[in-house]
Formats: C-alpha cells, sequence, structure tokens
C-alpha cells in the first residue's frame, strides 16, 4: 500500500497484478481499535490523576472505582490489549468478562472493534470479487454512521486501493512466500552483522537460497 512499493512494482513488474495483501488491511483496522483503546486509558488516566490531587487536598484517602473481575479502570483498558485482537468465540472466560465490562463503559469501543472483525470476516468468507466488493462497500457505509475517527483513515486507506484489495479474492493470493523469503534474508544478513560488499552478498544469497 505504500507509495514507493507501488512506484517499484510498476517500474519492475509491468504486467503483475498488485494484490495488497489481506494481513496488512486487517491490521490497520486493528490498529484503528488500539487508537481508540489507549486514548480512552489515556483519558482515564488524566482523570484518575486529578481525583488523586483532589483526595490529597482534602486529606482523604483515594479509592478508585474496582469492577467485579476487580479491575480498575485504567487495568482494564490497559488488559483489554490482546482480546480486542482475537475473535470472540476465541476469548476466554476472563476474557469475556473483561470485554463486557468495558463494552459497556465504552460502546464506542463495541463498534470499533465490530467494524475490525467485520472486515476480517469479509475476506475468510467472501469467495468472489462481486460479493466481496459489494460487502466491502456495506462495511465502508458502516464506518461513516459509526462516525470512529481512527476508521475514517482506515476507510480512507480502503477506498484508495479497493481495487488492490478486490484482487486478492482472484487467487486468494497473499505474500506469506515473500514476507517468509524476507525473514530469511534479514536472519542471513544479521549473522554477517551487515554488508559491504552489496554484489557478493547477492551472490551469496543466490547460491543459498534459489
Amino acid at each position: 500500500m505504500a507509495a514507493n512499493m507501488i512506484k517499484a512494482i510498476r517500474r519492475c513488474f509491468n504486467y503483475a497484478v498488485r494484490v495488497v495483501d489481506r494481513f496488512h488491511v486487517q491490521k490497520l483496522a486493528y490498529d484503528a481499535v488500539q487508537e481508540a483503546r489507549i486514548k480512552y486509558r489515556w483519558e482515564a488516566l488524566d482523570a484518575e490523576s486529578e481525583l488523586i490531587e483532589q483526595a490529597r487536598k482534602n486529606k482523604q484517602p483515594y479509592q478508585p472505582e474496582v469492577f467485579s473481575n476487580g479491575d480498575t479502570l485504567k487495568q482494564l483498558l490497559a488488559r483489554s490489549r490482546y482480546l480486542l485482537f482475537k475473535h470472540r468465540s476465541k476469548w476466554t472466560l476472563s476474557q469475556k468478562e473483561r470485554a463486557d465490562l468495558l463494552f459497556t463503559r465504552y460502546p464506542e469501543l463495541l463498534k470499533a472493534y465490530d467494524l475490525a472483525i467485520g472486515l476480517g470476516k469479509i475476506f475468510t468468507t467472501c469467495k468472489t470479487k462481486v460479493i466481496a466488493f459489494k460487502k466491502l462497500a456495506i462495511w465502508y457505509n458502516d464506518v461513516e454512521t459509526a462516525n470512529i475517527d481512527a476508521f475514517k483513515t482506515v476507510a480512507r486507506s480502503v477506498h484508495q486501493h479497493y481495487e488492490s484489495i478486490l484482487n486478492f479474492f482472484d487467487n486468494r493470493s497473499t505474500n506469506a512466500s515473500a514476507e517468509s523469503f524476507n525473514a530469511k534474508v534479514k536472519a542471513f544478513r544479521a549473522t554477517l552483522r551487515g554488508v559491504r560488499d552489496t554484489s557478493f552478498f547477492l551472490f551469496r544469497l543466490a547460491k543459498i537460497y534459489a
């Protein structure tokens, strides 16, 4: 999705069909959910600091709000990080309880989570590009209705690259093999403590991995 990568592909692979990897698209959505969670956590920290200061002035001990699972508000927001990356069906019992408390307190966070899960569902359930296009359009409308700032950026990125995103549904292609090879190259480079002679480095790569 990066402009420099698009330029490189157009220059080096004239006849290639560009496919935006589904995992990069989904990562944008999950990052937006985390952005909303972090925003609420900072608000909770600021509010707690003010209450602590007020309690000091009144010479009273500060007692934070404690939920039924034993979490304070800032703990609830901090410990909810990983469950927001997972589908509801994969939550543990404690995560389900924490999610119920979190979404009851922050309904907008529930909307953000549902949008992220909904985007992932398009990739897992749609079998053709036509169906995916319709589902993606519905999802885009849901983002506009939700009116969550973090997801507006995601929606703009999806709208800008929707043709390349939909190309995934032709052969369900991903760049997993390229990512795997890239990891091997990085590991090989790390064992050499860097590269001085680029030509010789590429020669060794070709001999080892070709």
